[in-house]
């Protein structure tokens, strides 16, 4: 690529030895410190990144919070209780959060959004001008985008909406994505196109989306250490993706840094 993304709107960071919750997915098999992070963004070019909470810890985003502290060029989200006070989430905003991540597409044990406690967390979020961070199943998904969307908050959808469906970009849980999308609230990234099988099933969804929207309310992010693939995926190889589905080099620009900029450090 001869420009390099501006920003990686997508990664994770862990050691081995941080608590994992009982219902973990993934194990990961070593350390992708902050250290090793930060090292492969220069590696790469890449100026600022967004980390992603990690489901896989729950709670535990004390490890986070302090790479925000030591990193001023990174932003992150967190995996909240819904009885979170604001004073800590204020707190939090100060340190780098900008939003709340669910991670839905990987169990069916989800939290109700249209609950009391639930609507409270997220009018929070929206209060605060922080976003929701969400992957579901493809027949929830309707019904998560309308709950966050009711809440006045911005949401944001990982990986092409991750739907690797047979019906592909006609199946009706990407069509909710799309007209989510061109309602002006969601974004979506162009990310972890290493997760569709086989990997070319990938491609069409983003050329739908920069088909819609011309590369506004899209992010690219390489899924750093690629949880679940590790040793199988090389960071180059995600920039490639970019570059393979958003041929158009002021197109790809937009994606990999004015929009990501202005959402997450604007």
């Amino acid at each position: 690529m001869s420009q390099p993304p501006l920003v990686d709107s997508h990664f994770h960071v862990w050691r081995a030895d941080l608590p994992l919750t009982a219902a973990a997915w993934h194990t990961p098999p070593g350390d992708a410190t902050i250290e090793d992070c930060i090292a492969t963004l220069d590696r790469h070019g890449i100026l600022f990144g967004v980390v992603a909470a990690a489901s896989i810890h729950g709670l535990y985003n004390d490890y986070v919070r302090a790479a925000l502290r030591r990193h001023r060029r990174l932003r992150a989200t967190a995996t909240l209780a819904p009885t979170t006070s604001i004073y800590e989430m204020e707190r939090m905003a100060a340190d780098g959060f900008v939003g709340i991540r669910f991670v839905n597409s990987v169990t069916d044990d989800v939290p109700d959004l249209r609950s009391a406690e639930y609507r409270l967390l997220l009018k929070r979020v929206a209060d605060l001008g922080w976003h929701v961070h969400v992957t579901d199943k493809p027949h929830r998904i309707a019904g998560t985008i309308a709950a966050i969307e009711a809440s006045g908050a911005d949401l944001v959808i990982d990986h092409l909406g991750h739907f690797d469906l047979p019906e592909g970009v006609n199946s009706a849980a990407f069509k909710e994505v799309l007209a989510a999308v061109e309602r002006g609230r969601t974004w979506v990234k162009l990310s972890g196109g290493f997760r569709y099988h086989p990997t070319t099933n990938a491609k069409p969804y983003a050329e739908a989306l920069v088909a819609l929207t011309g590369g506004e309310r899209l992010l690219w992010g390489s899924d750093w250490p690629f949880a679940g693939h590790e040793g199988q995926v090389r960071y180059a190889d995600t920039i490639a993706a970019i570059e393979d589905w958003v041929p158009d080099p002021s197109t790809r620009a937009r994606i990999c840094g004015t929009e990501p900029l202005k959402f997450y450090f604007g």
